[in-house]
């Protein structure tokens, strides 16, 4: 599983590689008693001209430019990853291969389910690059109505950024991060400062830049309290 879906971030980082602008989506609609259902996005259709052309190439900067049947089977392999993990049900994928947008979405039985999607991979980077990186991305209290992104900033970030050609640090400079996370009863706070309640009440949304997030200037942790 970890193989598999290394993969898929390897292709979409080579794809990446070849744009110097996307963003990435992480929506997650949450219900009272902890189940809910996840839709993660690569969106790149700011630059689709530019990599419909590229994807032409062999190589781009020394990278293998995949084809689209190589993300086809990454995605697959994605979706055979979630298929094996517990609480995780009604798993689709989406692609757009026209505006270079793709998608993996499923439902979660509870939080637990929904961090154990990526705990296996955080483990293994934690063990190889000796890195601290939380293991649960997300918590949740069902009796404080309080959910959180988790996220503990490690310096390991800005070294592999600096370690990057100067060709390749380019692809962050218009890139950035979405979350938007929807309840079922109205939010009462946001815990962190670039955060935004929707009029509804019942949405926050956090959108950072990538170099911000990088150099560590701004984070994803959030922690959300609900009207109890």
């Amino acid at each position: 599983m970890l193989k598999r879906t290394v993969k898929f971030c390897c292709l979409v980082l080579v794809v990446l590689s070849t744009s110097s602008c996307f963003d990435i989506l992480e929506e997650i609609n949450l219900n009272k008693d902890g189940s809910g259902t996840l839709l993660f996005t690569v969106n790149m259709s700011k630059s689709k001209t530019k990599i419909a052309s590229l994807m032409l190439l062999d190589s781009v900067n020394g990278y293998k430019v995949p084809t689209e049947n190589d993300i086809e089977l990454a995605l697959n392999d994605v979706v055979k990853h979630l298929e094996k993990s517990e609480g995780i049900t009604n798993i689709k994928k989406t692609k757009d291969f026209g505006n270079y947008i793709f998608s993996v979405s499923c439902n979660f039985e509870d939080i637990a389910s929904l961090n154990g999607i990526t705990s296996q991979l955080i483990k293994e980077q934690n063990r190889r690059e000796k890195t601290n990186f939380n293991t649960s991305n997300f918590a949740y209290d069902a009796s404080k109505r309080v959910f959180e992104r988790k996220f503990k900033y490690d310096s390991s970030i800005k070294k592999s950024f600096d370690y990057l050609k100067k060709e390749d640090k380019k692809i962050f400079q218009d890139a950035s991060f979405t979350s938007i996370y929807r309840f079922d009863e109205p939010v009462q706070a946001a815990s962190n400062s670039n955060a935004k309640i929707a009029p509804s009440k019942k949405a926050v949304m956090l959108r950072i830049d990538a170099m911000s997030f990088i150099l560590g200037e701004k984070t994803i942790q959030n922690k959300i309290q609900l009207i109890n």
